[in-house]
């Protein structure tokens, strides 16, 4: 990591502390009743019969928190991020990050899109390339800060989402709901000085709130009081994607989960499985795959948790009336 000269490691450090220690006691606050948020609609035009009528799904894992969902015709893009090894990030503040592997896919061999779901901006998660070779008209599901600066880059179809904000979504017969769901890049203090950041649950199926299959994705987030708000709007959780790798700025502020964290959102949560991601891709990722699977095994939910390699795909079956 590189820090600009005008802005060097003594000042940054000093005002991440300030803030830290400054929502102490905002952290601890008890929360106000969750509003039950805004909903949009999105119609796609119908694909081919024979996808829609697919059984299984897939979700295949990119790299960083880039993944591929594909269920009934839908091809979902998770955060996407196509730099190579050796590339640079910025993550602001002067700050940037070197990526440590290569995307399973490039870029240019993506299957066409129907949306992305795009958790908060930050260059390892829409980075310059991407910006740049995106189809201006792709739906991008995002944060309200994301939103506009989406807006800025020229893309045309933004569903900026507040917290509880709803997306149903449909392609000929096949139906998705996306939630924004609680989510916070760091501690309360810390996270005001990085973009904002949301969950994301998918319940596909026309049925919404008893759904063929619920999925959930954390975000860059860290464990907090409103994550417990989740399982209790959504139980039955059947698949976790969560972002690891213990991400630290200037090498002190914690703002992703690492593997301790990541059992303990498994343990609130309660997906019936677990995939990890954003771990290993970032030299500002500190906290390995083996230590989460160490949590893991200790906590005995090996059986919970699907490990993928980069390109790797996992298939899921939708739940049976």
């Amino acid at each position: 990591m590189r820090v600009h000269r005008l802005l060097g490691p003594a000042f940054l450090l000093a005002a991440f502390g300030m803030l830290a220690a400054g929502f102490v006691q905002a952290e601890n606050q008890p929360q106000a009743n969750t509003p039950q948020g805004d909903t949009y609609t999105l119609k796609l035009p119908a694909g081919e019969p024979a996808a829609a009528a697919a059984q299984d799904g897939t979700v295949q894992f990119i790299g960083t928190a880039t993944v591929l969902i594909r269920y009934q015709g839908l091809t979902i893009l998770t955060d996407p991020n196509f730099l190579h090894k050796g590339d640079h990030v910025h993550l602001g503040y002067g700050l940037t990050s070197q990526r440590q592997t290569n995307p399973a896919i490039e870029f240019d061999k993506l299957p066409p899109i129907d949306l992305v779901i795009l958790s908060h901006m930050h260059e390892d998660h829409f980075d310059k390339l991407v910006q740049e070779r995106l189809n201006r008209n792709t739906p991008i599901v995002t944060t309200r800060e994301a939103g506009e600066k989406l807006k800025r880059l020229g893309f045309q179809q933004r569903f900026a989402l507040s917290e509880w904000d709803k997306l149903e979504v449909s392609k000929g017969e096949t139906r998705l709901r996306i939630t924004s769901v609680p989510g916070r890049h760091g501690a309360a203090g810390v996270s005001v000085l990085l973009p904002k950041v949301m969950g994301s649950v998918l319940d596909f199926g026309a049925q919404p709130d008893t759904p063929d299959y619920r999925m959930y994705i954390s975000g860059d987030t860290l464990v907090y009081d409103d994550i417990r708000t989740i399982p209790q709007r959504f139980p039955g959780i059947d698949l976790a994607m969560l972002h690891l790798g213990g991400t630290r700025i200037l090498g002190v502020f914690k703002v992703t989960m690492d593997g301790k964290d990541g059992v303990q959102m498994m343990q609130i949560v309660k997906p019936k499985k677990t995939i990890p991601i954003h771990y290993n891709d970032y030299d500002v990722f500190k906290s390995p795959l083996a230590e989460f699977a160490r949590e893991v095994k200790a906590a005995g939910l090996e059986d919970n948790v699907v490990y993928l390699a980069h390109g790797d795909t996992y298939t899921f079956t939708p739940r049976k009336r």
